[in-house]
């Protein structure tokens, strides 16, 4: 269970941006464009629709697990966003998070875990790559030192400039990096815990603003569903 619990929530889990610092001029210049793009495309994204694919590395093992599947994202002022995921492989699995309480569903075992985000273990307490796209630039400021690290093309030859980030207070994990697209959307986020092990996750097919109605995020539980705190 704990290994379910752990994959399911890498997902939300999939939360990391921004107190300026570079080791030039340049890349300080290189680094506050970014940061303006990435505000102005949070001012402006209300929904997104995309593929997902998460790599997760344990690093005692040497040995990586990728998993793939959708993701429906929507913005909330005033409090965190509205997120889904529906992994397909390598085994369906449905991901809920409204208001920080998640809903993790596994069809096969007809078992669900529900909890508060902050309670749950593994990754929980780390968000999402998606939590990055709710976050303002002084959020980010006050939370993390973030260094340019250049230019990068990711899967599929999407052009990005990258970024890492440091916690300023020590946690879950040691550091994340963002892949940032030109339109300032973060695409892909590679989170390193403590002890070394990764979680990579890419959007792609990116659908944005279009119209998602609340319901999708609600996960409808079977009767005969196994239901327990997480």
């Amino acid at each position: 269970m704990s290994k379910f619990l752990r994959l399911g929530l890498a997902a939300i889990a999939l939360t990391f941006f921004f107190n300026a610092f570079a080791v030039t001029e340049t890349k300080a210049q290189h680094l506050n464009e970014i940061l303006k793009r990435m505000e102005a495309h949070r001012n402006t994204l209300s929904s997104l629709r995309a593929n997902i694919t998460m790599v997760k590395f344990n690093n005692q093992l040497g040995e990586s697990d990728t998993y793939q599947g959708t993701t429906v994202y929507a913005p909330a002022k005033g409090r965190d966003a509205l997120v889904r995921i529906d992994w397909t492989s390598p085994r369906k699995e449905s991901l809920a998070v409204v208001n920080q309480q998640y809903v993790l569903y596994n069809a096969a075992l007809k078992h669900a875990i529900v909890g508060k985000v902050n309670d749950a273990k593994g990754n929980a307490k780390a968000n999402n790559a998606l939590a990055f796209m709710n976050m303002s630039r002084e959020q980010l400021r006050a939370n993390y030192t973030v260094k340019y690290l250049g230019q990068e093309n990711v899967r599929g030859g999407v052009a990005t400039s990258r970024l890492e980030l440091i916690p300023k207070v020590a946690g879950s994990y040691k550091s994340a990096e963002l892949w940032v697209d030109k339109d300032g959307m973060p695409i892909q986020a590679k989170v390193t815990e403590n002890n070394s092990d990764s979680t990579t996750i890419l959007l792609s097919n990116l659908q944005k603003n279009g119209t998602i109605k609340a319901s999708v995020f609600k996960i409808d539980l079977p009767k005969g569903t196994k239901v327990v705190e997480g």
